[in-house]
């Protein structure tokens, strides 16, 4: 499998796609003026304690209170060795109002929601994560050979070893060995061992006063992180459409990740650079509803508070030999564009996926092994559940950001985010109960219907009788007004 970066920037916003085999699986959006805050640490202050919740809101200078659970306050290494954690924690015995601690971001502000934090500091390299508070050394379960995970350990145990002379356990931390480790040369490892020492005892001495809140270490920008997070030999180029990205990023990669130097190029074509695997035209697709499958069916996507809803269809697709078979081969083609579209339009929490209904158990089986091979590439966690008897899967995808459709779109002002308006007749004969209503409370001698072009039209034509007879009816004369400003579902009534 060959792999693309391709770095598209602007004063106003970086954009990321990330190419499979010619055919963009990932988009990542960074604006200037929201930039994510995943990775920062601050320092916080606990506003108010939620017991009933088991949890805290969390004042880290941002214009919404944080939330802080129980869940994500880390422990001492002196309490986990203790048993601590195997008991019922209670947010009370942990925190309270008026305290002082420091954070990470673990999700993004969603919505109306603030930022979701944690107490367990993590700060990633290109080969390494560092775990301020913790003494232990973990190696990334995608590394699966067990004599290069033994290696790594005996690596990073050696240069822990080294440190111990001059300070404790507690002081050094813990690291967790990356994915991109694997190989890795013991120089390679070391030098980001240092850097992350250097980079905590950096965040250690910004750390504010008692009185002060805010940030304290911010991550990197969007086109550097996608530089550090580069995996394993399947990338092939990263082009960069900015001379001046594209020098911090050359600098970037000669001071932290040497080994993709070849891979950085600068893009200077006339041509945009997403023009090239036909970028925005995907970008636009990913908002439809609707995704056609090659083999003319087709599956509905719909993002809801809750959860997101992906229907499959067999369209147009009729098949050759029988419905089974139809079915089947629907089903296996939409497993594996739905795992494309998860990481395309970045959607996360719970997701419900209504397959076809198959008969044959092992059609079943093959449509869920199939959905979870294809979710494998995916940087982000799932968890995929069987597939119910009515054809169901029901599965998580882990959220830190906000949603493609939800960065780049906004609530429509007209439906209200309903997706559908109220019919023409429908606000007709709310305008009759309206006019009814105002005639009974109000002595006028003429009332002004004010709407929009469609409702007035519909007064004037299949509802003129209807009028005609509201008007004897309430004894006083009706005048109607279109007004093109107005949406379909407003109107107003003025008593004269």
């Amino acid at each position: 499998m060959s792999e693309e970066i391709l770095i598209n920037v602007t004063p106003q916003e970086t954009r990321i796609a990330y190419i499979e085999n010619g055919v963009l699986q990932e988009i990542n959006i960074e604006r200037a003026r929201s930039r994510g805050m995943v990775g920062n640490i601050y320092q916080g202050r606990v506003s108010r304690v939620l017991p009933g919740m088991e949890a805290a809101f969390v004042d880290i200078g941002l214009e919404r209170a944080a939330f802080l659970h129980v869940s994500d306050i880390e422990l001492k290494p002196e309490e986990k060795e203790t048993g601590v954690e195997s008991r019922p924690r209670m947010i009370y015995d942990l925190l309270r109002s008026g305290q002082n601690l420091m954070v990470q971001v673990i999700k993004d502000p969603l919505g109306s929601k603030g930022a979701r934090l944690t107490t367990e500091i993590t700060i990633p390299s290109r080969y390494l994560v560092y775990v301020p508070n913790g003494r232990n050394i973990g190696v990334s379960s995608r590394i699966e050979d067990v004599a290069e995970r033994e290696r790594l350990k005996g690596i990073m145990n050696e240069f822990m070893a080294e440190s111990r002379s001059d300070e404790s356990d507690a002081e050094i931390g813990g690291f967790i060995l990356r994915t991109a480790a694997e190989g890795a040369d013991a120089k390679s490892l070391r030098q980001d061992f240092d850097f992350l020492r250097r980079l905590w005892r950096g965040v250690q001495d910004r750390q504010l006063d008692e009185s002060g809140v805010g940030l304290i270490l911010e991550d990197l920008p969007i086109a550097l992180r996608a530089l550090r997070d580069v995996l394993g030999g399947s990338v092939e180029k990263i082009r960069i459409d900015s001379r001046e990205t594209y020098h911090r990023a050359m600098q970037f990669a000669q001071e932290m990740v040497p080994d993709i130097l070849p891979m950085i190029e600068h893009y200077p074509g006339e041509r945009p650079l997403f023009d090239l695997h036909s970028i925005e035209q995907e970008i636009a697709s990913a908002l439809d509803r609707r995704v056609p499958l090659k083999s003319g069916g087709y599956i509905i996507i719909d993002q809801t508070e809750a959860m997101t809803t992906i229907d499959i269809n067999t369209g147009g697709y009729v098949g050759s030999k029988n419905l089974e078979e139809t079915i089947f081969k629907t089903n296996l083609e939409a497993a594996s564009a739905i795992a494309r579209q998860l990481r395309l339009r970045n959607l996360g929490g719970i997701i419900i996926i209504d397959f076809i209904d198959m008969i044959e158990p092992e059609h079943r089986q093959i449509v869920h092994e199939t959905l979870k091979r294809a979710l494998e590439n995916d940087h982000a966690r799932t968890k995929v559940c069987e597939v119910s008897g009515l054809g169901l899967v029901e599965m998580t995808r882990k959220r830190t950001r906000e949603s493609l459709e939800h960065i780049l779109c906004e609530v429509c002002p007209t439906c209200g985010g309903r997706g559908t308006v109220k019919t023409a007749e429908t606000i007709c004969y709310e305008i009759f109960r309206e006019v009814t209503r105002e005639a009974r409370q109000y002595n006028a001698k003429q009332m002004l219907v004010i709407a929009a072009s469609a409702v007035v039209d519909r007064l004037r034509e299949e509802d003129s009788t209807s009028l005609a007879e509201l008007q004897e009816f309430i004894g006083v004369p009706l005048k109607l007004q279109a007004d093109v400003h107005y949406l379909p579902e407003q109107y107003d009534i003025v008593l004269m």
